[in-house]
């Protein structure tokens, strides 16, 4: 049992409310998942400023930003909140990955892109959001999830979202029963993973087929025909936002559709502080059926 909530706001009103609502749907879900937390924010001018790449890594090396800044012949810069530190520069994304990745092999790439900023950490969910300003943050967009472990360890790196893809996150409540063998296959063609997680091998997947000209409806369709198990999914990108639950909807999935805001969650209690909820369209995800919202 883990609890998922996301926002997309499509009121620009809103933008500077989007960590405070954040917070407040991702502490209604902390008895669902308390051992360890995530979440992504797009569009925030201090975790995303514009004209830069933003990397999220767990286990930096000291100095990595210094380091990363001669290689690339810039100005990185550094937010360390334990035990993520996210680095800053004004290159492509896969251009800073890459150079953080040949300074720090140990070190585990949690999230990139223009838009998104990922933090991950241990402990109890409400505690980490606070610690690392979510209450703070703005934006157009964001993703949380509080982690009930039962595929893998309970570790930063196992923690959701799993953004492996610029500008990417997917989060889950369930389980691939069939994640080892579509991992082997993914392997076989030069995938690389960081983690034991079930759901890892699934952002791995969706990550693949939107590389290779996929729209996000697309790739979830397939994720749909090749995994089995029982899940619902929210998967985020730069324009879009997009629920999807298993062919049989095991898993509890509501949202909420108002003029100014798309917003999901496990269960209604994290929407009910939502603005203007009592007027929002809410409704449970049909099975089988992939939802996609665009910026």
């Amino acid at each position: 049992m883990c609890g998922i909530v996301g926002l997309h706001l499509r009121e620009p009103s809103l933008h500077p409310r989007l960590g405070e609502l954040l917070t407040g749907m991702l502490g209604e879900m902390v008895d669902r998942g308390p051992d360890s937390a995530g979440m992504a924010i797009y569009g925030d001018p201090t975790f995303s400023p514009a004209g830069h790449a933003s990397v999220s890594v767990l286990g930096a090396d000291t100095g990595l930003a210094a380091a990363a800044g001669a290689l690339l012949g810039v100005d990185v810069t550094a937010i360390d909140l334990p035990p993520t530190t996210v680095l800053h520069a004004p290159v492509p994304a896969h251009e800073l990955t890459a150079v953080i990745r040949s300074i720090d092999p140990g070190a585990t790439v949690i999230g990139l892109g223009e838009e998104v900023t990922v933090l991950k950490g241990m402990g109890d969910p409400l505690d980490l959001a606070r610690g690392f300003g979510l209450p703070a943050a703005s934006g157009w967009q964001g993703v949380g999830h509080t982690r009930m472990a039962t595929e893998s360890a309970v570790t930063a790196a196992g923690s959701h979202p799993f953004a492996v893809g610029p500008d990417q996150c997917l989060v889950h409540n369930g389980s691939f029963s069939n994640h080892l063998s579509v991992k082997r296959e993914l392997e076989a063609e030069g995938v690389q993973f960081d983690s034991e997680n079930d759901t890892e091998v699934g952002a791995r997947f969706v990550a693949k087929h939107l590389a290779e000209g996929a729209d996000l409806e697309k790739a979830l369709r397939l994720l749909g025909e090749r995994f089995d198990g029982f899940y619902t999914l929210l998967v985020s990108t730069a324009d879009s936002f997009a629920v999807v639950r298993d062919p049989i909807a095991c898993k509890p999935a509501i949202v909420a559709e108002t003029d100014a805001y798309v917003a999901m969650a496990s269960e209604f209690r994290a929407l009910a502080h939502l603005p203007g909820i009592a007027d929002a369209h809410l409704f449970e995800p049909e099975p089988d059926r992939v939802y996609v919202w665009n910026r």
